[in-house]
């Protein structure tokens, strides 16, 4: 399939994957986007792209893998979905420039509602960040808002299924006045 055909699905995952600003550096979305895979296809009439096999996605900080990812656009073109499934699917990206630790985010299905700008973790979901750890059958994350709800999966068939969240929360770093001298 020729670039300029494409050319408008890549620029419209630019705008998705660069809009998940509450995890994201500042610059991640004008970096340039790279997808790897080993097999694409591109169906611009239906506005859907697939990618399978081993597939990585990157722009700036932001990581996304799985077996398979899938880009769905509305009529207007604009990114609607972006779906991953693997086993596990994974996400990360870091939160900022001075903390070298990312978020990172697993689960069988990652799902990131562009318009809603919502994050959906599904199945064997699990969230990293900064040593605290949230795992559930399904994890919502609301990137502007910068809320998580954790639960079980209704409606859906888990591999694993998970009746209760399991939380760890680290402990605040206290800061030693002598070593702050």
């Amino acid at each position: 399939m020729s670039l300029v055909k494409t050319l408008p699905l890549l620029l419209g995952l630019s705008a998705a994957l660069g809009s998940v600003s509450a995890w994201a550096l500042p610059n991640d979305n004008e970096q340039p986007i790279r997808i790897q895979a080993n097999e694409a296809q591109l169906d611009d009439k239906q506005g859907v792209a697939t990618y399978k096999g081993d597939v990585i996605i990157t722009q700036g900080s932001m990581k996304i893998t799985g077996n398979t990812v899938t880009i769905t656009r509305n009529p207007a073109g604009e990114i609607d979905v972006v779906t991953s499934v693997g086993n596990l699917a994974y996400f990360e990206q870091l939160q900022k420039a001075t903390d070298p630790k990312p978020v990172q985010a697993y689960a069988v299905t990652i799902q990131y509602h562009a318009p809603q700008n919502r994050i959906v973790l599904i199945d064997k979901a699990k969230v990293i960040n900064d040593g605290n750890t949230t795992e559930g059958e399904k994890i919502v994350y609301d990137t502007v808002k910068q809320v998580a709800n954790a639960g079980r999966a209704n409606g859906s068939q888990v591999t694993a299924p998970r009746p209760r969240i399991d939380m760890v929360i680290q402990p605040k770093k206290k800061t030693d006045p002598q070593k702050a001298q």
